[in-house]
């Protein structure tokens, strides 16, 4: 079955965030736990407030999940502040945790453009959690956020790797969905090598959620036992299909289809 530690926010709208966590594991097989940093007011047409959660207890629900049914993988989406970000480096570098492979989402931004994370967050990402990650998926933004290289094409995905290299960051995956052209490219980095995965660009406004997704189904084939490139390949082709069905729900930024 595998077993799954999400450390995210909630999405009251459930296209994003922990909801979408859940019925991604759901749709893979996969055991998932769920640790919460923050209640979101929002819908599909943007976020309208964020309340985080108290650091301690957001410690508290990773202690209770690992030290009871336990994970084979960690999956990181929003943390939302210095002090979560903080708490969540502390108990994941204890050594009891710190061979569990971990995904991180370096959510830094909702769609619709709301801070999901703030400079002392940034920092605790930069110094600590990053290097402790498996792998990191940022997207074309939030890549340059964290190097100052836009990975659109081919070389600048080389040399944001080797930004990211400095921070400690061995394998990522840059997304391309916020890209030109008709054709979209990720740039994976795993094992020192690159690997390029395209899709063709889909025309719909129904794509809320898609990072949380992704790397959630990424960090579920790393529950199961399955290689990095194999668990991404997975994963980015059950994003396409997710996108090519969605229900059309909502006046905004629609949910996908995770069944």
């Amino acid at each position: 079955m595998g077993r799954l530690l999400v450390i995210a926010g909630s999405d009251s709208s459930a296209g994003a965030g922990i909801q979408a966590d859940l019925k991604t594991a759901q749709a893979f097989g996969v055991y998932a736990q769920t640790a919460i940093t923050a209640v979101t007011v929002q819908n599909t047409l943007g976020v309208r407030a964020v309340h985080p959660v108290p650091p301690d207890i957001v410690r508290g629900q990773i202690a209770a999940a690992l030290e009871d049914i336990g994970a084979d993988a960690i999956k990181i989406g929003m943390l939302g502040s210095g002090a979560i970000a903080a708490a969540v480096a502390d108990i994941l570098a204890e050594e009891t945790y710190a061979r569990i492979p971990l995904v991180l989402d370096t959510v830094l931004l909702s769609s619709s453009g709301a801070p999901l994370l703030d400079a002392p967050g940034l920092a605790v990402l930069k110094t600590r959690l990053l290097r402790r990650a498996l792998l990191v998926t940022p997207n074309l933004a939030e890549a340059e956020a964290l190097t100052g290289i836009r990975p659109d094409n081919e070389q600048r995905a080389r040399d944001a790797k080797t930004a990211l290299g400095r921070l400690g960051v061995e394998n990522a995956l840059f997304k391309g969905g916020h890209g030109d052209g008709e054709i979209l490219r990720d740039f994976l980095w795993s094992d020192g090598a690159m690997t390029v995965l395209e899709a063709a660009r889909q025309q719909t406004r129904h794509t809320h959620g898609t990072g949380c997704t992704l790397a959630t189904a990424i960090a579920s084939g790393l529950a199961q036992g399955r290689d990095l490139n194999e668990a991404v390949s997975r994963a980015h082709a059950y994003l396409q299909q997710a996108i090519r069905t969605a229900p059309g729900l909502g006046a905004g930024s629609g949910p996908l289809n995770h069944s």
